[in-house]
């Protein structure tokens, strides 16, 4: 019964947020409005955060009609007006509903952030899941004193380390959950090296030409030295239960750009070591990179995709490379017997759709994929959807989708 259903929030000029009862809480599939039941939420995991959406009005359900309602104006105060809110969503969670709001004539595009449902019920409550057991980025995991302690460290063992200068950066100034557990000595240490890239992604959270929207974070300027890279990799890895280090992070373009570099480093670790998981997050354009890569010991890759669909693909990369290359560079971790991963942009209402959620899982089986990483696309909603330019159906449900594809699911990359 709707009677049972959460409740819609909304906030207030002042940023305060409310429930509102007589509406129920509604979530947002692509372009269309869904309401909420209880087996769609869960309790809002430690560490999400809430945005107060400027220019848009949250939309809930009439419980004593069903009628879907545009809530204009605060109902506690008519004079003033009543804006959505959504939750950014703690990591390891995946989205299955988006926000619902209707947006001003005004209104500006926004940051790039995941705007997921976010609604009331005995406390508050989100439409997601947990798609990964491991904790290694949750909030109560971070002690920013042994962070600055471990940057302080790794700065006096490494003086001259540009790589160990820009993330420490990364660590006390965009508060980078990869950096923070490196210089905490635990989980996954990142390895961006690339400055420059061959796709022009829409979402692209390191570059924004122009500024708007803002990127989230300052893209590395440097190509670090192989020698820079393997003393972080070693330091990391010799220190660390089930160590696994990525080259391909969010404060770079494209790795792969710089294969030559990160095979010579590559290569210096593992005479140093076999121990641990090295780790590459791509776009997956250079199929020969990737080949040679692997022979000097990449362990693992992780192929980031929005969509298996070549047209909606390209419309968020705008890539300068063909998309069969994904094919050909899983082909070539695959026929060396190495890991790799679909790094998957969620979207409520397209990532679900049924053409979509056909060729992802024709092309994961064919392609050989030994996981899915279910991660939270971080667009404006309304831009995404403006940018792909297409009309899809209802979704399966994102729920529903998970639970259809049969290989690992995930959030991060695994030591192996």
């Amino acid at each position: 019964m709707a009677d049972n259903r959460p409740s819609i929030v909304f906030a207030d000029e002042k940023g305060n947020i409310f429930d509102f009862e007589p509406l129920a809480m509604v979530g947002r599939s692509g372009d269309y409005l869904i309401p909420i039941e209880d087996s769609d939420i869960i309790p809002v995991p430690k560490g999400g955060q809430f945005y107060v959406l400027p220019d848009r009005h949250p939309i809930g359900m009439d419980r004593q009609t069903g009628q879907i309602i545009t809530l204009k104006k605060n109902p506690f105060d008519p004079s003033s007006p009543a804006f959505a809110v959504a939750i950014f969503l703690a990591a390891a969670h995946t989205q299955t509903y988006l926000a619902a709001w209707e947006p001003c004539d005004h209104a500006t595009r926004l940051p790039l952030f995941a705007y997921t449902a976010l609604g009331w019920k005995d406390g508050f409550v989100t439409t997601a899941i947990r798609t990964d057991i491991s904790t290694r980025q949750d909030i109560d995991t971070f002690n920013m004193d042994t962070v600055r302690k471990g940057v302080e460290l790794w700065k006096s063992s490494l003086p001259e380390n540009r790589l160990v200068t820009h993330l420490a950066h990364c660590a006390l100034v965009y508060g980078c959950p990869a950096a923070l557990n490196l210089f905490q000595g635990r989980e996954e240490g990142p390895l961006p090296t690339s400055p420059s890239c061959n796709a022009r992604c829409i979402g692209c959270i390191s570059h924004q030409p122009g500024g708007h929207p803002p990127a989230p974070q300052e893209r590395i300027k440097f190509i670090p030295s192989p020698e820079e890279i393997a003393q972080v990799a070693l330091t990391h890895i010799t220190h660390v239960k089930d160590p696994v280090v990525s080259f391909g992070q969010g404060c770079e373009g494209e790795p792969l750009l710089a294969g030559d570099v990160i095979e010579e480093a590559i290569h210096m670790i593992r005479a140093k070591t076999d121990k641990g998981t090295i780790n590459l997050n791509s776009n997956a354009s250079l199929p020969e990179v990737i080949g040679a890569l692997a022979d000097a010991g990449l362990d693992s890759l992780r192929v980031s995709m929005n969509s298996a669909r070549p047209l909606t693909y390209k419309a968020y990369f705008r890539p300068s490379y063909d998309f069969d290359a994904l094919h050909k560079s899983i082909y070539e971790m695959k026929k060396r017997d190495k890991f790799v991963s679909v790094n998957l942009f969620v979207f409520p209402g397209v990532t679900d759709a049924p053409k979509e959620a056909d060729t992802l899982k024709a092309f994961i089986k064919d392609a050989g994929v030994d996981m899915v990483q279910w991660r939270n696309l971080n667009i404006d909603p309304d831009v995404y959807l403006d940018t792909l330019g297409q009309k899809f159906p209802s979704g399966i449900g994102v729920k529903r989708l998970i639970s259809e594809i049969p290989v690992r699911c995930g959030y991060f990359n695994p030591p192996l």
